[in-house]
């Protein structure tokens, strides 16, 4: 336990750090005293195009990207837990899917960024609930029909989305569904991350109040069974949770993969599978890695590069690691 609060203390010291130094980043230079009287609301003495830059244009990606990493890592983790594999993320039951599908519709109908993350946000709620009819329809409550079932939603919502791009007016619309999916805080608001803030927030509070029963139910069905765990209760209040955090982030950032994978794997490595352990640091490790890579992809090159494309090129390689730690297992 002492491990896993300090750890979870540096890596919050280090995610200072980290926002401080990613106000300061950009093209319009600005100084780490200057980030922090901003924030503290002390802006006399500094000019304000400083202030503008940091309040009005580098805050809210901040913010949001600490946000959206904290989230996609917990729900990943819970859904580890919850079917026993590591090898899972949040987009299982294919909640990414869907809110690619609400938000190519609403770019297709030339709606507001408003509405694109509204649309987005249903679809991604309406996959995650035909996900979890279909065992009802099935009257098979098992982990692995549930995650057939959300496989054959995740596939269902993939054709869609290939006929939704098909139909889009390839010199606007396409390219806009296209980016959209690849995942950015470019275009986000204050005013978007205050609207999600709490649509993240108490999910993840639940979860983390349920982490004692979350660790009961990575035992086994059985086992939970008998010490007195609800299973169906517990797994439902927990997967529909994590569902809602990860289609409340997809909305405000776009889709967004890897995330939800190696953060959890890798706080489990340091920590041990235990949720009480896990959760925290997972919430922490991940929005200082999703920070980092938000700052890279708007500081590395001329033009800004969606947050997709890096978080894939350190995922890959780090899931072809974690394949490799466990080819004797996945028999």
């Amino acid at each position: 336990m002492k491990k896993s609060l300090l750890l979870t203390i540096t890596t919050l010291m280090l995610l200072f750090i980290a926002i401080i130094a990613a106000l300061c980043m950009g093209k319009y230079q600005v100084t780490p005293k200057q980030s922090l009287l901003v924030l503290l609301g002390r802006t006399e003495e500094i000019s304000e195009m400083a202030v503008n830059v940091v309040k009005g244009l580098r805050l809210p990606r901040v913010v949001s990207s600490v946000l959206v990493g904290a989230a996609l890592a917990v729900a990943g983790a819970v859904y580890q837990a919850v079917f026993k594999n590591p090898l899972v993320s949040p987009d299982y039951l294919g909640v990414t899917g869907g809110a690619s599908i609400g938000a190519a519709i609403a770019i297709l109908l030339s709606l507001s960024a408003i509405y694109i993350s509204l649309a987005a946000f249903i679809g991604g709620i309406l996959a995650m609930v035909l996900a979890m009819l279909i065992p009802l329809l099935l009257r098979n409550n098992a982990n692995i029909m549930l995650v057939l079932a959300g496989v054959i939603v995740g596939a269902a919502m993939s054709s869609i989305l290939g006929f939704i791009k098909y139909l889009a007016d390839p010199d606007s619309q396409l390219a806009s569904i296209i980016y959209w999916t690849m995942g950015s805080f470019q275009y986000v608001t204050m005013n978007d991350f205050l609207v999600i803030l709490p649509i993240i927030a108490l999910p993840m509070l639940l979860i983390f109040s349920m982490s004692y029963r979350i660790d009961i139910l990575s035992m086994g069905e059985d086992e939970a069974k008998a010490l007195g765990i609800n299973v169906t209760v517990v797994r439902t209040i927990t997967l529909v949770s994590a569902t809602l955090i990860t289609a409340a982030s997809v909305c405000i950032s776009g889709t967004i993969g890897w995330v939800g994978l190696i953060i959890p794997h890798l706080c489990r490595l340091l920590v041990g599978p235990s949720s009480r352990r896990l959760l925290p640091l997972a919430a922490v490790f991940g929005g200082l890695f999703m920070l980092l890579v938000d700052t890279a992809t708007r500081t590395i090159s001329v033009t800004e590069m969606p947050v997709s494309i890096l978080t894939g090129a350190l995922g890959v390689p780090f899931y072809c690691w974690l394949l490799y730690k466990q080819r004797k297992t996945l028999v």
